[in-house]
């Protein structure tokens, strides 16, 4: 009931919306209709977590019932769910903190909040309490293949290490995307036997540690605490804080911080005659929200056990900060209403061809994607078929769709086998692919795909690609409507763009599952290797 009331209230609202085209194809307006639901005000941009959100995945799962897809979410006693469920928790730093540094010449010396430090904000504990020595470690790196080992010489166990973020402009684009993030740099940390990481930057901490209690949202453990991923993050230290750090080490906080500048410059690794301790406390709000999960079973008695899992994330930013016209909701038509309608019609096709798929096909509409690829990450982690029998996952994010696109930009496509598939594909439906047009944003770690990626599954995400008109199209949309009130209905969508992208996609999941070969990384390639992907060659 409450569904269907929303269904209504929704429409209601958007009949200017409908009305706008005139009459479309049968194809475009079902695309359309689907869109112009999920990204309606009543849904208050179907932030995760909220019942707007789960109205939107109720709305979805129907959808998947229609299409004849069988549920693939929790258990329960009606033989399962199309949703599988996903705890949330919110956490945030819950006081500013304490942090005091102690060395041989000196007495206890305690940091100032927002001169000298932020606190770190600790997922998986209520308190943190760390004293131990610190060690130097740049940019805290470890990269063979670009010949980089910032924990050279040094012996980091039980001991804290302070490095630089960032990472070298001359790694590979995706690579140095991965290599930059604070949780890689945790994860390296903590491989090497660290108990925690101090975050160094090279200027004041923005706004005086304003905002350093913003809350985080992440999936529940058992506990109610959330999940911390290589060593904790303790407190990022401002120039100030730093140069405390560094009084007494063999090497002068103004060398270090002049040399930092440049981006490609590698650090000698030492033990900065100084120990830190630190206590933090961390405050948790639980929540709840859930991923849709829906299967085609594949038809081929020895392949129908591999799974091909295609992905799109459900939510968006639900309600915030007034735009200039006074509107507050953040509906996220293109992002990522347009890609769920994209999955729910692919779902269509292949029950309108009349032939099931060879391999099985799992159709994936995930939640907090906006909230670090949270959703598609708890599925990763808990998947509901076995994820030795997922194959790859091809990933739908955001297409923009207000112009004739005339190629398609497939990231990671140069990655696995997939790639040649997918070429094919799209190339005969009269579409090239072509080369990531901007690879400084990384864009291959940025999307749900990632989540399939870290635990081993070759995976691709594509976008209309940027020939022609496509160009100034994309960033128009972010300049904007990106992130913003302004990616709404009242933007220009061109529905049979819709068509073609659902028409690209289709043959691509087709191509997957009904190929003879299981995809498999490209020999040697860095995210495979990485992850030691069972599909690694």
């Amino acid at each position: 009931m409450k569904l269907w009331m929303a269904a209504l209230l929704a429409l209601t609202g958007a009949s200017t919306g409908l009305a706008q085209d005139g009459a479309l194809p049968d194809d475009q307006a079902a695309m359309k209709a689907h869109v112009v639901f999920l990204a309606s005000d009543a849904l208050r941009g179907r932030e995760a977590g909220s019942p707007e959100f789960m109205i939107a995945a109720d709305y979805v799962a129907a959808q998947f019932y229609a299409a004849g897809l069988k549920p693939a979410g929790d258990p329960n006693a009606c033989g399962g769910s199309y949703i599988q469920k996903v705890p949330l928790v919110t956490y945030r730093a819950a006081d500013k903190g304490d942090v005091v540094l102690t060395s041989v010449s000196a007495g206890p010396r305690t940091l100032a909040f927002g001169e000298d430090y932020v606190p770190g904000v600790v997922a998986s504990a209520a308190r943190t309490a760390l004293d131990a020595p610190v060690v130097f470690v740049g940019y805290g790196l470890v990269a063979p293949q670009y010949r980089r080992d910032d924990y050279a010489g040094v012996d980091v166990r039980g001991k804290i290490v302070a490095l630089f973020a960032g990472a070298p402009d001359s790694f590979q684009s995706e690579e140095r995307a991965h290599f930059q993030s604070v949780t890689t740099k945790a994860v390296i940390a903590a491989q090497h036997g660290a108990v925690g990481v101090v975050v160094l930057t090279r200027g004041a901490l923005p706004g005086n540690g304003a905002g350093f209690d913003r809350s985080r949202t992440t999936w529940a453990q058992a506990d109610g605490t959330g999940e911390t991923v290589g060593a904790p993050v303790l407190a990022t230290l401002s120039t100030t804080g730093a140069a405390k750090l560094f009084a007494g080490a063999s090497t002068p906080w103004t060398e270090i911080a002049k040399r930092a500048v440049d981006r490609e410059a590698s650090f000698r690794a030492e033990r900065l005659g100084v120990t830190i301790t630190v206590a933090l406390k961390t405050a948790f709000e639980p929540g709840s929200s859930g991923n849709v999960a829906a299967m085609l079973p594949g038809s081929d008695p020895k392949l129908a056990s591999e799974v091909v899992v295609l992905s799109a994330h459900l939510d968006h930013l639900g309600v915030g900060r007034a735009d200039a016209k006074g509107d507050t909701i953040y509906n996220g038509a293109e992002d990522n209403a347009v890609g769920i309608a994209a999955l729910i019609e692919e779902a269509k096709r292949f029950k309108a061809s009349g032939k099931r798929p060879r391999r099985s096909i799992l159709f994936l509409a995930v939640t907090a994607e906006e909230k670090g690829l949270v959703g598609s990450d708890y599925f990763a982690k808990h998947p509901t078929v076995p994820i030795s029998s997922i194959v790859a996952d091809v990933n739908l994010d955001m297409p923009i769709l207000s112009y004739a696109f005339e190629d398609m930009t497939v990231f990671g496509a140069d990655r696995s086998t997939l790639g040649p598939i997918v070429a094919q594909a799209v190339e005969a439906l009269g579409v090239t692919m072509s080369p990531d047009p901007d690879p400084a944003q990384g864009i291959f770690v940025r999307s749900d795909h990632y989540r399939f990626v870290q635990q081993g599954v070759p995976a691709v995400f594509l976008w209309p690609g940027q020939k022609g008109p496509g160009k100034a199209a994309v960033a128009d949309f972010f300049a904007h409507r990106y992130h913003q009130p302004g990616d709404d209905l009242s933007q220009p969508i061109d529905w049979a763009q819709g068509i073609r992208f659902v028409a690209a996609n289709y043959a691509i999941a087709r191509a997957i599952a009904d190929g003879d070969a299981r995809p498999r990384w490209n020999k040697g390639d860095f995210f495979g290797s990485l992850y030691n992907g069972y599909g690694a060659k």
